[in-house]
């Protein structure tokens, strides 16, 4: 009888460490990249392209593009309750190479992981079968929200300049407010703690690289003093940094 292959030289050779996300960028024997993340008692393999198993989803790259097609086909159609749990899946399949992207500060990855969880999100809100399961992932949309914010400041402070990394923040500020909104939660904004955090990174940004007012917080306050001379100006700039 074939004995079955164990993991303790590997395990015994990466220790886990609570205290940290352990992940790590290897080379299968392909010679493809996969990301291996240690948790307790055993290791995550995640695909970098594709659904993070390496499935398919009902013949298509994902649930996410499985549905989208779906719902083109039939606007009122819900979900059943087996497709119910394989948007759970991969929810949760998203959610942990998102925070391996991040760990390896791949940030742009991160985008693009966020950005698929937050349109799983829209397309299950349309069809979903019941509100309740709706809302145990709309709960996790400021999350998801904080975690690209995140990534896409970083990206562009590692490509670009502070102040764009300082817009990035300032749109994702911006997005999760219209979610608080949406959720008559407007009072509960401010001291959100996730908010404060971006914040927080914000202002750092700004007191590292001596970052005044960016162009967009300029126009913004243009436009709400009706100083539209001014406001006319800033778009003028910003239009030339856009075409440079």
């Amino acid at each position: 009888m074939k004995r079955n292959m164990h993991l303790d030289d590997l395990l015994s050779k990466w220790a886990f460490d609570p205290s940290t996300l352990n992940v790590r960028l290897v080379k299968g024997n392909d010679g493809r990249d996969v990301i291996q993340m240690r948790v307790d008692m055993g290791v995550l393999q995640l695909e970098t392209t594709g659904r993070p198993d390496g499935q398919l989803a009902h013949d298509h790259q994902s649930m996410l593009e499985f549905l989208q097609e779906e719902s083109l086909k039939d606007a009122d159609r819900d979900l059943t309750e087996d497709e119910c749990m394989e948007v759970d899946r991969e929810f949760m399949q998203f959610y942990h190479r998102r925070i391996c992207w991040l760990r390896l500060q791949y940030y742009h990855r991160a985008v693009m992981d966020a950005d698929h969880t937050l349109q799983l999100m829209d397309v299950s809100e349309k069809m979903s079968p019941e509100e309740e399961w709706v809302g145990t992932h709309e709960q996790y949309r400021p999350f998801v929200l904080f975690h690209r914010t995140q990534a896409d400041a970083l990206g562009a402070l590692e490509e670009n300049t502070a102040e764009e990394a300082i817009q990035a923040i300032n749109s994702g500020l911006e997005t999760i407010q219209k979610f608080f909104e949406k959720h008559e939660a407007e009072e509960h904004y401010e001291s959100d703690e996730l908010v404060v955090r971006l914040i927080e990174l914000r202002e750092s940004l700004r007191t590292e690289y001596a970052v005044g007012q960016t162009l967009m917080e300029k126009l913004a306050d243009a436009v709400a003093g009706e100083q539209y001379e001014l406001a006319a100006e800033l778009r003028d700039e910003l239009t030339r940094r856009e075409a440079n």
